[in-house]
């Protein structure tokens, strides 16, 4: 697991008590993600790594699992670095 998805697994695991998240689990399927929690997921994301969700960022698909958040950084910051 890279640093990026063992980020974003601890910060999960706070809210998903003793279930053992999966990588490629789908986080809004178990139950546990409530309109709240996106937002705060979203926060989290944009703080921790410093960088900008857009609109058309705001995709289930990019925050079902630990690794559509994970490629989502990593389209994000791949874009920066060539900016």
């Amino acid at each position: 697991m890279n640093e990026i998805k063992a980020r974003i697994k601890t910060f999960l695991s706070k809210f998903f008590g003793n279930h053992d998240l999966q990588l490629d689990e789908d986080i809004f399927s178990l139950g546990f993600v409530n309109s709240m929690f996106a937002m705060q997921l979203v926060l989290f994301v944009e703080q921790e790594f410093q960088i900008a969700i857009e609109n058309e960022d705001l995709e289930f698909e990019n925050f079902r699992t630990i690794n559509s958040i994970a490629n989502l950084i990593e389209r994000k910051t791949a874009v920066l670095v060539q900016s």
